[in-house]
């Protein structure tokens, strides 16, 4: 259970309208496919329909296959729910239940942080954190930048991806072999997520960072964390975003194993 601040509003209208910019947020600044809620309710009393009852949200870490996501939005800041919208909240677990989408045995509802809300207002990973190195001291700051991000702006547990690649050849690591990213939603519970570090849309990673990243790829079927016939994807293949960049794809999509 989670409350929107910054999403004020009273009537259906505004809230609808509101509601679409917090999804064209999700879709096109964060890449998301859609809301990260199952379902938002408003201060007016309607439910407005975020992924629904048949898709996994992306609200919060760790919980996510296992959790309906609710947020509250609509009203004021310091404020609580309005009693309509704490009575549609009701209706709505009931009817979670009754459709079989929420076992009647659910654990009361976990009320998130307010600093995890994703407010529509939220920054961009800042332009530091999207840079390129090429020196091993450089890309281990780089790394300690993403981390900040996505822990204290995005609420991560972690880096979101699996594991990035330098310029500098070097291989970093996100959550590691162990823990489902946060990098690609939909996907992430069947996916390896790598992430080169820098902008590729005109020029592409040098030769030593894509080595490394096909030498991770290799380990990976080793070592048994991908099966041998696995499929290679860019991150624009399954999502509405511009990463990895052009340059790159038209390189991973001569690779092994690659489908569009």
């Amino acid at each position: 259970m989670d409350q929107l601040v910054g999403m004020e509003c009273q009537e259906q209208s505004a809230c609808s309208q509101m509601l679409r910019g917090l999804q064209s947020h999700s879709v096109y600044t964060r890449g998301w496919c859609d809301v990260a809620y199952n379902f938002l309710v408003g201060d007016d009393g309607s439910v407005y329909e975020g992924v629904g009852w048949d898709i996994e949200g992306l609200h919060t870490q760790g919980y996510n296959s296992v959790s309906l996501g609710i947020a509250f939005f609509g009203n004021k800041m310091g404020s609580s729910p309005s009693p309509v919208a704490l009575s549609a909240v009701e209706g709505l677990i009931s009817c979670a239940i009754q459709k079989g989408h929420l076992s009647p045995r659910y654990i009361q509802p976990l009320l998130l942080k307010e600093e995890s809300c994703l407010d529509p207002q939220y920054p961009v990973m800042p332009r530091k954190a999207q840079t390129s190195c090429n020196i091993s001291m450089d890309c281990q700051s780089l790394v300690q930048n993403i981390q900040s991000f996505h822990m204290d702006t995005r609420g991560f547990c972690d880096i979101g991806y699996h594991f990035l690649v330098g310029q500098d050849g070097g291989v970093y690591e996100g959550v590691g072999w162990h823990i489902q990213g946060s990098h690609t939603y939909g996907y992430n519970d069947i996916a390896l997520g790598i992430a080169f570090m820098g902008h590729f849309v005109e020029k592409p990673p040098n030769a030593v960072a894509l080595e490394a990243a096909q030498a991770l790829i290799q380990c990976a079927v080793v070592e048994g964390y991908l099966v041998p016939d696995y499929l290679l994807m860019g991150h624009s293949d399954v999502t509405s975003t511009l990463s990895p960049g052009q340059a790159l794809y038209s390189i991973i999509s001569t690779w092994p194993h690659f489908k569009q």
